[in-house]
């Protein structure tokens, strides 16, 4: 199961929504808000540019690795990545793909800001349909976005093809689900982001079998690889931890999390847990997130790594 806070809209509640939220990444794009949507995508990955820093200078830093001159992010939300590869990458141009135009509008106007927006260029594509229009790289970067596609196998031997020989594909995906709270928080059931978690891996399993396609996959991603024609070049897991009490950016963050999850899996979850996040959310709530000083956020992000002879 993957963890989706951070990257685009595929990818996080940050890359954006998560798989809690009521899944309205498959909802049609053109019935979202994106302008409002949008900004809370960047903030959200914003947070975490330090794992994903520190990710992409692993990388960067693999032993033999060729030089990077061309990087896919493959489902790149509001550009937060694409631009921090950039700036890892400084000889690379690097291609954000995404199904979303409002978001790769969003891509642009980060790089320009930036002072990327000779390097960062955008391509609208409907994945992994549209994989081949991305061409050929030395880098493929997919932040929690293979599981968005049915056929997962079928998607990673399209990456693969694009690879120039020596190029790498870096995926994103499991870890370990973000923690916010106290196990018992001092009113209602303790335990409740731990039951949270168990409705979310439900709605993720429902969200797979809904794609089109879709195909189950034991998650080997390093067998996976092998299948394809790349050799697996490692897997390491990247910490964000940010304690109590946090920064009015990550309590923003919690709290829109925490509202998503209230009316994304509310329908799921028993009266008591309802009450519970109601008053969670509830700026009067002296309890709730918005006063509470004991709130952090803490979670993984594994990243696996294959190369291409």
């Amino acid at each position: 199961m993957s963890n989706d806070t951070g990257h685009g809209h595929h990818h996080d509640s940050g890359h954006g929504h998560r798989h809690e939220s009521g899944h309205a990444h498959h909802h049609d794009p053109a019935d979202l808000d994106w302008d409002a949507i949008g900004p809370l995508l960047e903030q959200n990955a914003e947070l975490s540019t330090g794992q994903y820093t520190a990710a992409a200078r692993w990388i960067a830093g693999l032993p033999d690795a060729p030089e990077v001159r061309r990087v896919l992010d493959i489902g790149s939300g509001p550009g937060v990545i694409a631009c921090l590869l950039a700036e890892v990458f400084p000889e690379a141009e690097v291609v954000a793909v995404d199904g979303t135009p409002a978001l790769l509008e969003r891509t642009r106007d980060r790089a320009k800001r930036l002072g990327l927006g000779d390097r960062v260029t955008t391509l609208h594509a409907d994945l992994p349909g549209d994989l081949a229009r991305a061409g050929e790289a030395d880098l493929i970067w997919a932040g929690n976005a293979l599981h968005h596609m049915g056929d997962q196998r079928a998607a990673l031997a399209g990456f693969a093809g694009l690879l120039r020989p020596g190029g790498t594909v870096a995926l994103v995906e499991g870890g370990l689900q973000p923690r916010h709270l106290p196990r018992d928080i001092g009113f209602g059931r303790p335990g409740l982001e731990e039951r949270l978690d168990v409705i979310q891996a439900e709605a993720f399993e429902q969200m797979r079998a809904d794609l089109p396609g879709t195909k189950r996959e034991t998650e080997n991603w390093a067998a996976l690889f092998c299948a394809v024609g790349l050799a697996p070049q490692g897997t390491r897991s990247f910490l964000l931890d940010l304690p109590a009490p946090l920064t009015d950016v990550a309590r923003d963050h919690v709290i829109a999390d925490f509202t998503r999850r209230r009316g994304g899996l509310g329908d799921r979850l028993d009266a008591e847990d309802n009450a519970v996040l109601d008053r969670l959310t509830d700026p009067e709530d002296p309890a709730g997130l918005h006063r509470r000083t004991d709130t952090f956020l803490l979670m993984a992000r594994t990243f696996h790594l294959g190369r291409k002879a």
